[in-house]
């Protein structure tokens, strides 16, 4: 679990370093320069140009077919986070088992607790670094499209359904419904984990409440093209939680059965 969190640390840090050499203000075009620039955020960028041509010029419908491209795209690392998670899950109780035998923090101790660990992982095909890949591949991709919708000529003069793209939503309805739908996925994603696992870990709880909060709030004051991103991104993921986990759950009962 140490080294899962160091390794999302230091993606954190290194797509950070990334967007950190592109100015969130500037325009992006094919002269742009940088890496992050060149190959992430201007490809980004004309796919939903090429999308709004498409759609007579409509920004904020290229914005809701290019997000629920992206997502679809992204459908099978997702799966295979999943069920990466359910095999964790699956081997809590053993796990836990372990830890409590091997409770005692002498380097002989810890040594046969990492033994018996990684015996329990090649026993049941387990990689607890496997959850790791879907988020190395995806938080680029998606701060990239973050940094395209923000930095696209011509989308600050688009209008889509009762809004301004480059201005926030008046009415607020789409800080409310992006941060419902963020509450909601992050409340499908606890589901998937038992009573013990959240109860050890406080900080999923916190997420819970922290992460519709600051969605909601932020899309209160950013231009509605982001906010837009944000809604339709995670009403995806809201479906796509609901969608995947049936096949497990289905699973589940039927060898619960047998």
């Amino acid at each position: 679990m140490r080294k899962k969190v160091l390794l999302i640390l230091a993606l954190i840090g290194f797509v950070l370093l990334l967007t950190g050499c592109g100015d969130i203000n500037a325009d992006i075009t094919a002269e742009s320069e940088g890496f992050w620039d060149s190959y992430f955020v201007y490809p980004l960028s004309w796919v939903i140009i090429r999308a709004a041509n498409f759609f007579n010029g409509s920004y904020g419908l290229a914005i809701v077919v290019v997000t629920v491209v992206i997502r679809s795209l992204l459908v099978p690392l997702n799966v295979k986070q999943l069920k990466s998670s359910k095999a964790m899950q699956e081997i809590q109780p053993e796990l836990q088992a372990i830890r409590e035998k091997y409770s005692s923090k002498d380097a002989q101790t810890q040594q046969k607790l990492q033994q018996e660990t990684m015996k329990l992982f090649q026993e049941n095909k387990v990689n607890p670094m496997a959850g790791c890949l879907p988020m190395l591949v995806q938080m680029p991709i998606l701060i990239g499209f973050y940094h395209a919708i923000m930095r696209t000529p011509g989308l600050d003069d688009g209008s889509f359904l009762w809004f301004e793209l480059s201005e926030p939503d008046p009415f607020y309805i789409l800080p409310l419904v992006a941060a419902s739908a963020t509450f909601l996925q992050q409340k499908l994603t606890m589901a998937g984990t038992n009573t013990t696992q959240n109860a050890a870990m406080p900080q999923m709880t916190m997420m819970l409440y922290m992460m519709p909060l600051m969605i909601g709030v932020m899309s209160m004051f950013f231009p509605a093209a982001l906010s837009l991103y944000w809604v339709v991104g995670n009403v995806f993921m809201v479906l796509q939680t609901i969608f995947i986990r049936k096949p497990f759950q289905f699973q589940q009962k039927a060898g619960g059965q047998g």
